[in-house]
Formats: structure tokens, sequence, C-alpha cells
């Protein structure tokens, strides 16, 4: 990640999260007034849904303020993850709620209920406004922050409902077609689960420490041919968030001295940063020790 990628997500002002989080605390409010004297499904789902939003924000926001927490001694990796853990709780909700969603719009398929198309068009617009212009104030940074994706996926998810909304109170006014109120709410539903998904697979692979995708094998091949290593094994990589890469390994040198041996580490280091974009990089020295193990770990040992 370029540093002035980076900076978009630092470039977030707590003004507009706090604006985001007034827009959709209103826009929640209406849709479910709206939603209850109406009749309409789809504006009580996109009002669930805001009502998810408002609650994203704020946990999103002081989630980034927490990972730019520096490293100490409780965590000595720092408090990156704190974005990930907001991300994956953020799309595991959104997921919930589609769920919700979809049961609801299937019972109402089979017992339609009579829907005030006036009023549900009327919030439908003002609420598609509002949430049009909250994906824009966090559009910036979505792009390279799972953290911020996660909160303007919720912000997304609510433009296109609330654009469903409009269509749905269009055909009831002019056809009083009361089925495409449940159909559309199950669309929605269903693609905000497909876009939450890659979101909830990546974090939790991140959580559970999953190498991310790097071939470890070029990576020996290209450390084998730094002068002065022999052997590469016990490697251990993964991420402490969707941008910072940790590598560990132990390698085998020729029986040297440790001012010698620090020699090799900065071409390897320079070569794991430059080629494989790894960050964090610790090298165990040895001379004949693990010269014969495998790259990765034997599964019957620990950790080491």
């Amino acid at each position: 990640m370029h540093e002035h990628e980076h900076n978009d997500v630092n470039a977030m002002s707590q003004r507009r999260f706090f604006t985001v989080t007034i827009l959709n605390s209103l826009i929640t409010l209406i849709e479910f007034l709206g939603g209850v004297f109406s009749g309409s499904l789809s504006l009580l789902s996109d009002a669930f849904h805001n009502f998810a939003d408002s609650a994203s924000v704020v946990g999103s926001y002081y989630a980034h303020r927490i990972s730019q927490r520096p490293q100490n001694q409780l965590n000595t990796f720092g408090y990156k993850r704190a974005q990930i853990i907001s991300a994956f709780l953020n799309s595991l909700f959104l997921v919930i709620i589609s769920v919700v969603l979809i049961v609801e719009g299937v019972q109402k398929l089979f017992k339609p209920e009579q829907i005030n198309g006036n009023l549900m068009l009327i919030v439908a617009v003002v609420s598609t406004v509002a949430n049009l212009v909250s994906t824009l104030l966090l559009s910036r940074g979505s792009k390279h922050n799972l953290n911020i994706r996660a909160t303007y996926l919720h912000l997304l998810s609510d433009t296109l409902a609330s654009l469903g909304v409009i269509l749905g109170g269009i055909l009831i006014k002019l056809f009083d077609w009361v089925l495409v109120d449940p159909i559309i709410t199950i669309i929605v539903a269903l693609y905000i689960s497909a876009e939450a998904y890659p979101i909830i697979k990546k974090t939790v692979k991140i959580l559970m420490q999953g190498s991310p995708t790097v071939d470890c094998y070029a990576i020996q091949k290209d450390m084998m041919n730094i002068e002065g290593i022999t052997g590469v094994h016990h490697v251990h990589i993964w991420s402490v968030d969707e941008n910072s890469i940790v590598f560990s390994a132990h390698i085998n040198m020729q029986d040297m001295l440790i001012s010698e041996a620090e020699k090799i580490y900065d071409p390897v280091a320079k070569l794991l940063h430059d080629k494989y974009g790894i960050e964090h990089v610790t090298l165990q020295a040895e001379v004949e020790r693990g010269k014969k193990e495998d790259l990765y770990l034997d599964s019957r040992n620990d950790i080491d």
C-alpha cells in the first residue's frame, strides 16, 4: 500500500464520521416511521440497515482511533487489528440482518399487505439523497482498508436499497403491485450478503493468522540466492492487518561471527520488503540445525 493511499484513511476526519452518524440517525427515524405508517417492509428493512450503519460508523471510527495507538508491553504488534475486528463484526451483522430480511420477505410474498405507495416513495427519495451523501463522505480509503470498506458497504447497500424502494413505490403507485416490496427486500438482502462475505472471509483469515497470498517457495529460492545463506526452513508468514505482513524464518549460514551474520540480514529484509511487501522480518541464524527440515514446521512439533 502506497503512502498516499494509506493517508486516505487517516484523512477521514472526525467531522465526516459525525456528519454521517447524524444523517443515518435521521434517516433511520424517518424510514422507521414511514415504514410503519405506509406498511412497507422494504422501508422498515432500510431503517434497520441505517440503524446498523450508524453503529457501524461509530464503531469504525473508534476502531480506527484505537488502531493508531503505538506498540506497548501489552500489544507488541500494536492495535492495528482493532480495525479487522470491526470489519468482521460489521460484515457479520450485515449477513445476519440480511437473513432476517429474506425470511420476512418470503413470508410477505405469501401474505402481501396493502402499502401506501405515495408515502413510501416520498420517504425513499429523502433516504436515497441522504444515503448517497453519506456514501460519498466515506468513499475515500474504502479500497485499501477493510474496516472502512465494511462501513462503506453498509452505506452503499442502503443507497441501493433506497433506490429499490423508490422503484417499488413507483410500481405500487402505478400498478398496485404490492409484491414488489418483499421482492426488492430479498434482492437487496442477497446482494448485501454477497458483498459482505468476502470481507468476512478475509478478516477471519487474518484473525486466524492465515498466510497472505505470497509464494513462500519463491521466497525460499530468492533467499537462497543471497550469498552466505545455505538453507531456509521453519517459515511463518502472517498479516497483522490487510496491509502489514510479518515474516519469520530459520536460515542456515556458514559458521561466522554475529557481526558478519548481521550483514546478511539487511539484504534479506530489503528483498522481502521490495519484492513481497513484507514489513517486519525476524530471522534465526543456524549452521547445521534444521538444515534438512521442511520449509514449513512439522505439524507434530510446537511452533518455535
